[in-house]
């Protein structure tokens, strides 16, 4: 069930993010990816200042802020080449 869970935060904001970064969605696969390699990023980073994400909010403040990280940095080294 926890599976599930992680795929709609991850698909909800993935797709948040794609609009605060490019102004439009990825597309439904690579928002979910975008999604849970920023709540990663974000679970990561968040450690790293001693902060704990408490439920539901806290779980996709996390990711959102690892995901919109994620796609900066991704524009970044897509600017580069």
């Amino acid at each position: 069930m926890y599976f599930v869970w992680f795929i709609l935060i991850g698909l909800v904001v993935g797709w948040l993010a794609s609009l605060i970064v490019k102004g439009s969605g990825s597309g439904f696969i690579v928002n979910i990816i975008i999604g849970i390699l920023g709540g990663v990023l974000g679970g990561w980073l968040f450690s790293l200042f001693g902060l704990i994400p408490v439920g539901t909010f806290g779980s996709l403040l996390t990711a959102l802020v690892g995901a919109i990280i994620l796609l900066w940095l991704a524009a970044l080294v897509r600017k580069k080449n």
